[in-house]
């Protein structure tokens, strides 16, 4: 019992020390973040502009709900770079750290935004997506874990950064940020 009691206080704890900055690396407050992605994805809805995700593993999952989520409940048009067919014609035509700028190289349109979810911050499809999404002039929202100095956490316009090194915390909290995104966007969407 006293495990479970640590394992829901460390969520407790993890959520207050989210670390959120812009591309100079400036600082932003969790909550005025939240508001800034918000602000940036509400602009894209109505228009011909899109909101696409990648992310392996536990990130892929994540980003096919949220791709779903904003578009369903949120009215932007999103997709996640995740189809079997896609990912393994990439992977075998072109190398697996290939499988997201390809697709990216291909659908991409200025104006985009790419959402890059990587615990580690350091998967090299991912790090290439986003300098793909970059070469399109897209902008960048990513969400990473582990270690500060991940090279994903300077890339994006809005980075979301979990201090802590374990799948587990780090996966929930960017499902978490995706969902305060998603929830206050669609709330915001439906007053009007």
């Amino acid at each position: 019992m006293e495990t479970i009691k640590q394992y829901i206080g460390d969520f407790k704890l993890l959520l207050e020390k989210i670390e959120c900055s812009d591309l100079k690396g400036g600082r932003i407050d969790f909550p005025v973040a939240i508001g800034c992605a918000c602000v940036l994805i509400r602009a894209l809805a109505g228009s011909d502009l899109k909101l696409m995700f990648v992310g392996n593993g536990g990130s892929a999952a994540i980003c096919s709900h949220m791709a779903t989520d904003f578009s369903k409940n949120g009215g932007i048009a999103a997709l996640a770079f995740n189809d079997a067919s896609m990912l393994t014609c990439m992977g075998n035509d072109f190398g697996y750290e290939y499988v997201f700028e390809k697709p990216v190289e291909l659908f991409a349109v200025k104006g985009d935004y790419l959402v890059a979810v990587s615990s580690s911050g350091q998967s090299k499809n991912i790090l290439n997506a986003v300098r793909a999404a970059r070469a399109k002039d897209c902008a960048v929202i990513t969400l990473s874990g582990f270690n500060a100095d991940n090279p994903l956490r300077a890339m994006g316009d809005l980075n979301f950064y979990v201090p802590v090194a374990h799948y587990g915390y780090v996966e929930v909290i960017h499902q978490y940020i995706c969902h305060a995104i998603i929830d206050n966007l669609s709330v915001n969407i439906n007053a009007r």
